[in-house]
C-alpha cells in the first residue's frame, strides 16, 4: 500500500507539471517535472520511515506532497521562462532550444540585420520587444548575446562585424528597461558556422545573433 501511494503522488506530480511544445504539439515534461518526481520519492520514503508503523501510510503521502514541492523548484523558474518565450516567439522565426537550465534564442540573419550591416532591422525591433518582456518578467537571469557572421569577406572584418552586432541587440535590450549588468555582448564572427556556407541558404543560417540565458551567478 505504501508503494502505491508513493507512485500515485508521483504520476500525479509529474501529469501536473507536463508543458505542450507550441511548435511539435507534443507533450514534454521539464525539469520542474522531473525534480517533483524525485523530491516525491525522497520525501515518501522519509516519511514513511519517521512515522510510526500504524501512521506510515499517512506518513508517505505527506512526505511526497512536501517532497515533490520542494523537488518541483528544480528547474521550474526556467520551465516558466521557456514556456512564456515559445508562446511570444511562435511565427516569428525565431528558434528557442532548452540547454539544461539555459535557454537559448537562435535569430537568423533574415530577422535580424541587413546583409553587411550593424543597423537592426525595422522588423527585428518587434521580435526584440517580444524577448524583453518575458526578461524582465524573469529578472533573476543573466544573458549572453552572441554575433556570428558567414564566411564571406576576412576573418578580421567578420570579427568586429559580429561584435557590433551583439552590442546593438545589448544596447537596445538595455534600453527598453532590463538591468545593463544582466547582459554580456560577445562576437564569434565566422566561428562555429551551424549550417554550409559554401551555400547562400547555409551562409544565411549562420549570418545569426544568439541570446543564451541563464540563471544569475551569485
Amino acid at each position: 500500500m505504501k508503494k502505491l501511494v508513493a507512485v500515485a503522488m508521483v504520476a500525479a506530480l509529474t501529469a501536473g507539471c507536463q508543458t505542450i511544445d507550441p511548435y511539435t504539439g507534443e507533450q514534454k515534461t521539464g525539469n520542474a517535472a522531473k525534480g517533483a518526481g524525485i523530491g516525491a520519492v525522497a520525501g515518501a520514503v522519509l516519511g514513511a520511515a519517521v512515522s510510526s508503523k500504524s501512521d506510515r501510510k499517512k506518513g508517505a503521502l505527506t512526505g511526497a506532497l512536501v517532497g515533490g514541492a520542494v523537488g518541483g523548484g528544480i528547474g521550474y523558474y526556467m520551465d516558466q521562462q521557456e514556456a512564456l518565450l515559445r508562446q511570444e516567439l511562435q511565427g516569428t522565426g525565431v528558434q528557442v532550444e532548452r540547454i539544461g537550465d539555459s535557454i537559448r534564442l537562435i535569430m537568423p540573419g533574415n530577422i535580424t540585420f541587413a546583409l553587411d550591416s550593424d543597423r537592426i532591422a525595422s522588423s527585428f525591433y518587434p521580435v526584440l520587444d517580444s524577448v524583453t518582456k518575458v526578461l524582465i518578467k524573469f529578472d533573476k537571469t543573466e544573458l549572453s548575446v552572441d554575433g556570428f557572421t558567414d564566411s564571406t569577406g576576412s576573418f578580421e572584418y567578420n570579427q568586429q562585424l559580429s561584435e557590433r552586432r551583439a552590442a546593438r541587440v545589448a544596447d537596445y535590450l538595455a534600453s527598453t528597461g532590463i538591468e545593463r549588468l544582466r547582459i554580456n555582448a560577445r562576437g564569434y564572427g565566422e566561428r562555429y558556422p551551424i549550417a554550409d556556407n559554401g551555400t547562400s541558404a547555409g551562409r544565411a543560417q549562420n549570418r545569426r545573433v544568439e541570446i543564451n540565458i541563464s540563471g544569475r551567478r551569485s
